[in-house]
């Protein structure tokens, strides 16, 4: 049987399989070229595998393609379903979707009154010393008005007038909108009225039906309401899409990663989830593979061709109520990623005046100058232009036909053109390769100020940290990152270069269910707290379909404020209130500087977490067969620029070094999957699992 872990990123999909099928493992090893095949315990083997997330002149969907390829069968085939146990995703469809505004068209019925609650919002103001403001576009395409309301103590001021309420909708439905999104004025606790009004929704043949009290059901007309046309807009695009898929795999069990990084069935996967779906399995897998390693205190660092996903761990995954992604305002736990637009495929450019990297992207089609399509000039360039990255060492999939390897002279030849035009405006007579180390160290900083603010400024000290570097660029800059930032330590997982896809195998099925509480806290409350955790254990085992025979944890929070303000902080709940507040103010302390004892804790929500274990991938030990006074051998040296000059560089393979071995920089470690730059005073050491452990080395 085959199980398949599938990440389809903006530049690569990465597909991570494991099988028990000596034949398919016979058929893959004639193209190793290709395919990293990783024997494991019980007579399985890890298969690994990328291929470019556009190729239309190949297939349609990279997901899908790489199945095919593993399987060895044709576009023409039907996929033999009986052969596949399992396949968990992670995709950007509904990303994509919201960034380019693609979404479904979305009718918004709200309480009369409020018709521009949403586009007024909180009036924030993101540049302050912006003349012009410009407001991100409403996701929805038409407003209805309903009259009804309840005050908010629950009592019906206005009943729902519904004869208006089904002409106006019947009006939304025959200009062709098929999505609805209902939002009233205090129905995170008084449902009865969106009830009623997504009753007549469904009658009259809406097909997406997006209700505030189940989206999102906490206070906050404006977030509750934005969260719910953000599920009304990406859901019926994500159903498309999981339908698209489905139907190539009928019968196979189909689960999705959720951006608070639990794994859902495909059947429940909905918009509000899906917009971290990819780079939360990144997460997940840093994570996993880092406390399989030994190490507690992480910084994740994922680089991939578009973009680069940053976040921090000390002992539980970090999450946030309250995000904006692509100008759209959300109010559902997603993992806390930083994302910055600078990735492998950041386009670079001369503006006269200074250098620029990014945020466009050069994607996967036409991808980097040296990907053979007729790109720009990116990030990945300058690593070819400075030999940390070497045609010999890529995959040969490039090109229209998909079988070239990297055009390393056309980066020669527009990196020379590019100097000669910086020195033309401005008279610094740079060499080609110093104009490419200039452009690296200044995509250097940005990812490295994306650190900084999920570390230094929420007060963790960062160099105590491990930086668990993947993604399919990060080896390249791993180092650069680490002396930036006064990191001494890094891990490289052997599936680095996939490790979002590794990721989806690694994950557990999870499902949070939260409700909100807007009193007190004290004493009297907690039974009432105790009582509201039970209902959401219930419901979220409903959602995971649990069982007793299952494997699970169960993982209680609550959300405190001070009175008065906004600013809440997640921690554990606890029947004793006293530990709750010392537990708070701790973390107000670490996160704000000072803490008011004087004021009352407010308790704004409650959720719980019901996390149902699965069975994840083993990873071998590996042994040493070589003298521990014989040192590696490299393939070949080459040129490397960093530090300001050329160096003579030994390249090595990954798959030649044995445990205990150890690299000093400079050097350049190449797997299948990825490329190491061993920096200057920095050392590689192999352990037993394995993992590739970077340090400082000051000798």
């Amino acid at each position: 049987m085959l199980k398949v872990f599938a990440d389809r990123g903006g530049t690569f999909t990465d597909i991570v399989a494991i099988t028990n099928n000596q034949t398919i493992i016979n058929r893959l090893s004639k193209h190793q070229e290709r395919f990293l095949i990783v024997p494991l315990p019980n007579k399985q083997w890890i298969i690994v595998y990328k291929l470019l997330s556009e190729n239309p002149e190949q297939y349609q969907d990279a997901a899908i393609q790489g199945i095919r390829d593993i399987l060895g069968i044709s576009s023409q085939e039907t996929i033999p379903t009986e052969a596949i146990e399992t396949v968990k995703m992670g995709t950007t469809v509904a990303t994509n979707a919201l960034l380019e505004r693609k979404g479904d068209r979305v009718v918004l019925a709200i309480t009369k009154g409020f018709k521009d609650a949403l586009r007024i919002g909180y009036q924030n103001r993101p540049n302050i010393f912006a003349r012009k403001i410009i407001l991100p576009t409403m996701l929805y395409e038409q407003v209805i008005e309903i009259e009804e309301r309840y005050d908010a103590h629950g009592q019906e001021l206005i009943a729902v007038n519904i004869e208006k309420t089904k002409h106006d909708l019947q009006a939304a439905y025959h200009t062709g909108i098929r999505s609805c999104a209902i939002v009233f004025m205090h129905s995170d606790r008084y449902l009865y009225h969106e009830q009623q009004v997504a009753q007549i929704a469904q009658e009259i043949g809406f097909t997406q039906i997006s209700i505030s009290h189940q989206v999102s059901p906490l206070m906050r007309l404006v977030s509750r309401g934005d969260t719910t046309v953000v599920d009304a807009y990406l859901t019926p695009i994500l159903r498309h899409y999981i339908n698209q898929v489905a139907n190539q795999l009928p019968g196979v069990k189909l689960m999705f990663m959720k951006s608070d990084g639990g794994l859902t069935d495909a059947q429940q996967f909905q918009g509000k989830d899906s917009i971290l779906s990819g780079p939360a399995g990144g997460i997940v897998g840093a994570i996993q593979t880092s406390k399989r390693a030994g190490f507690e205190l992480v910084i994740t660092f994922d680089m991939g061709g578009t973009s680069t996903d940053v976040a921090h761990f000390k002992g539980e995954y970090e999450r946030q109520l309250d995000s904006e992604i692509a100008g759209a305002r959300m109010r559902v736990p997603v993992l806390a990623i930083n994302t910055i637009a600078a990735g492998g495929g950041s386009i670079l450019y001369f503006d006269g005046s200074s250098y620029r990297v990014g945020p466009q992207s050069a994607g996967a089609n036409p991808g980097p100058a040296c990907y053979r399509r007729g790109g720009q000039l990116t990030v990945t360039d300058a690593n070819v232009m400075l030999g940390k990255i070497h045609p010999q060492y890529f995959p040969s999939v490039l090109g229209i036909t998909g079988n070239l390897p990297l055009d390393k002279d056309i980066v020669k030849k527009q990196f020379i053109q590019l100097s000669q035009a910086i020195v033309a405006a401005t008279g610094n007579n740079s060499r080609p390769e110093q104009v490419a180390a200039g452009f690296i160290a200044i995509a250097v900083e940005n990812m490295a100020n994306a650190i900084k603010k999920i570390s230094l400024q929420k007060g963790y000290d960062v160099t105590e940290y491990v930086l668990c570097c993947f993604g399919g660029a990060g080896g390249q800059v791993a180092c650069l990152i680490a002396d930036t930032l006064g990191m001494k330590k890094i891990f490289l997982h052997p599936y680095a270069g996939v490790l979002s896809a590794y990721g989806m195998g690694l994950a557990d099925i999870r499902s949070i269910k939260e409700t909100g509480v807007e009193k007190p806290l004290n004493q009297t409350l907690i039974p009432q707290l105790k009582q509201l955790i039970a209902s959401l254990e219930t419901q979220a085992r409903t959602t995971i379909n649990s069982d007793k025979t299952s494997r699970e944890e169960i993982v209680q929070k609550i959300n405190l404020k001070y009175d008065g303000t906004n600013s809440t902080l997640n921690i554990d709940f606890a029947d004793d209130v006293a530990l709750m507040r010392k537990e708070f103010e701790t973390e107000h302390k670490n996160r704000y500087g000072f803490i008011q004892t004087e004021k009352t804790l407010i308790v704004e929500s409650v959720s719980v977490e019901v996390i149902q274990k699965m069975d994840t991938p083993q990873e071998p030990l590996i042994t040493r067969n070589r003298p521990f006074d014989q040192n590696p051998t490299p393939v070949e040296i080459v040129k490397m620029f960093t530090a300001d000059k050329w160096h003579d560089t030994p390249v090595y393979y990954r798959d030649n070094l044995q445990p205990e071995d150890s690299i000093i920089g400079p050097a350049i470690i190449v797997e299948k999957i990825s490329t190491i730059v061993v920096e200057p005073h920095w050392e590689a050491t192999l352990t037993k699992q394995n993992h590739l452990i970077l340090q400082r080395h000051f000798s």
